[in-house]
């Protein structure tokens, strides 16, 4: 429910650089910053009432174009890399008065005060300051929003700053490109500028809490879903964005925690966001009807088109890009859990998109295996979740989510090996990818088989279940699952020549191998002997 709130104080403006005396919206509901888009003629609505609207020249993260100021903060703490990109704090100051100058200039522009993590005691507040009132309602429906009485004495942590309409010069501010993402620690401060793709703010806030929390809390930041069965149990999902944490977390006989991003403390997990953000390429209501009920008043759905001759959204249709997306708050979930706060996990699920065809559809980790996976965070990135991405290409991607870690990923997986060790979770490789062949020869493995295989561990039906150990690799996999085929549990039988399976198997682990060689230093030789044996 949105709660009705005072104008913003002049005072408040002055403090984070803004003196704009045009119109401001403060807190504006879900059905004024709606009105205000279509005003604008930057949005339509679809029969249901969601919002839709088109993100322009970026429809996924820019990842090279994420900067973090190298301060006395960053320096020596930053795992410095492709995704982790210094930037000067001279540069910072000129994109600061860039922005703030082009906001300034605006007739109008959108404020909001929101929570990050539902867990108080980790708590950062956030003022979002918009360009755009579909940006601002992005930020309505995947952060916290904040009580009547929090708002009354409310100052943020942090600021974000988005100016989407502003076209940098990439001489004068240190960048590659018109557009950027800027990060400063030491200011507290995100700023946006050159693209209005809407997931640049809450994964900006996902960066900045995989600093703070780790380093100053010793709580392990995670970009996994969660959900809780009805006997209290919890499970978590790693995965790549397109693997399928929205989809296998989103269960209708489980609570929803939360979709993409949760923290680990000593004793229980909690979700950073207060929405959800999903995928909705190829989304039907057969399939995944919780996410298809939740497109309606008040969702923001993302570069769709109409069926012609009508408002009805074609979400087959991917001629904008295969990264169509929907945001709504956590509640449009019917069983979603309030608050978003689980106990320590029963079951953790790495989730991979397999493309080389090789991987078990399930697996069961030992511990060594499970951080041995976790630091090599092997999938495929998924078409349209980055620019430039046309279709399914092999990735390390370290703790299932490097472009989103600043530290060093020996330090996560540090983390989570000391909470598994503690909380006994059982630990499963799931391959949502494709069996029977590689991509554009095998079949993408079907959503209810990966559905029936997860239920079956969540429900401890494999806990006394026969397994067989798979060579090279060396998982434990299960041979009988209830609702799933016998011969795709045993990839090597799905291919037509096994000899074509051991070559194409050999060279995944050769990949394997060759990855985790940046990472030998810092790991126990336990580790290092989960690697493949092939």
């Amino acid at each position: 429910m949105h709660i009705p709130t005072p104008p913003f104080p002049k005072e408040k403006l002055v403090r984070i650089g803004l003196n704009c005396s045009d119109s401001i919206h403060y807190q504006s509901g879900p059905e004024e910053l709606v009105s205000d888009t279509l005003r604008r003629a930057e949005g339509s609505l679809s029969e249901n009432g969601a919002l839709v609207i088109h993100t322009g020249e970026f429809t996924g993260r820019s990842p090279k174009d994420k900067y973090t100021v190298r301060d006395e903060i960053t320096r020596n703490r930053i795992d410095w890399n492709e995704f982790n990109q210094p930037i000067e704090e001279k540069y910072f100051h000129i994109i600061s008065n860039r922005v703030r100058a082009y906001l300034n200039d605006l007739p109008e522009i959108w404020i909001r005060d929101c929570h990050a993590c539902a867990d108080p005691n980790y708590r950062l507040r956030l003022r979002v300051v918009n360009e755009l009132p579909s940006m601002n309602l992005f930020a309505y429906n995947m952060f916290l929003r904040p009580t009547k009485e929090e708002l009354e004495n409310f100052e943020p942590d942090w600021q974000i700053l988005s100016a989407p309409g502003l076209r940098l010069d990439p001489s004068e501010c240190g960048t590659r490109k018109h557009n950027a993402v800027v990060v400063s620690f030491r200011h507290k401060t995100i700023l946006i500028a050159g693209t209005s793709y809407t997931g640049e703010i809450k994964k900006s806030v996902f960066g900045i809490l995989n600093f703070l929390l780790p380093v100053e809390k010793q709580v392990l930041s995670m970009h996994c879903s969660a959900n809780m069965g009805k006997k209290g149990d919890t499970a978590i999902f790693f995965g790549l964005s397109g693997t399928g944490k929205t989809t296998l977390s989103t269960d209708p006989d489980r609570k929803l925690i939360g979709d993409d991003e949760h923290g680990w403390s000593d004793h229980q997990i909690f979700n950073f966001e207060g929405g959800c953000y999903a995928k909705c390429i190829h989304l039907s209501e057969d399939n995944e009807p919780e996410i298809y009920k939740a497109i309606r008043k008040g969702a923001l759905v993302e570069n769709t088109v109409f069926h012609p001759g009508t408002k009805r959204i074609n979400f087959e249709n991917g001629s904008i890009t295969e990264n169509t997306r929907v945001s709504y708050p956590l509640h449009y979930i019917a069983n979603s859990l309030e608050p978003s706060i689980g106990g320590e996990p029963e079951n953790i699920f790495f989730l991979t998109c397999d493309a080389y065809g090789v991987l078990p559809p399930i697996s069961r980790l030992n511990p060594e295996q499970a951080m041995y996976q976790f630091i090599s965070g092997y999938t495929a990135k998924i078409a349209g979740t980055e620019t430039g991405i046309k279709e399914p290409k092999l990735t390390f991607s370290a703790c299932f989510g490097a472009p989103f870690i600043p530290l060093h990923p020996g330090e996560y997986a540090r983390l989570l090996g000391q909470k598994i060790n503690k909380s006994n979770a059982r630990v499963w490789l799931i391959n949502t990818g494709w069996t029977g062949g590689p991509y554009r020869v095998g079949s993408r493995i079907k959503l209810s088989y990966t559905r029936a295989m997860v239920t079956a561990a969540l429900r401890g039906d494999l806990d006394m279940a026969p397994f067989r150990l798979q060579s090279g690799f060396g998982f434990e996999v299960p041979e009988k699952i209830s609702g799933v085929p016998a011969e795709i549990l045993n990839p090597v039988n799905t291919w037509s020549h096994k000899d074509a399976y051991e070559e194409q198997a050999r060279c995944l682990a050769d990949k394997f191998r060759e990855n985790f060689r940046k990472y030998e230093s810092g790991v126990s030789p336990e580790i290092l002997a989960a690697a493949p044996a092939w």
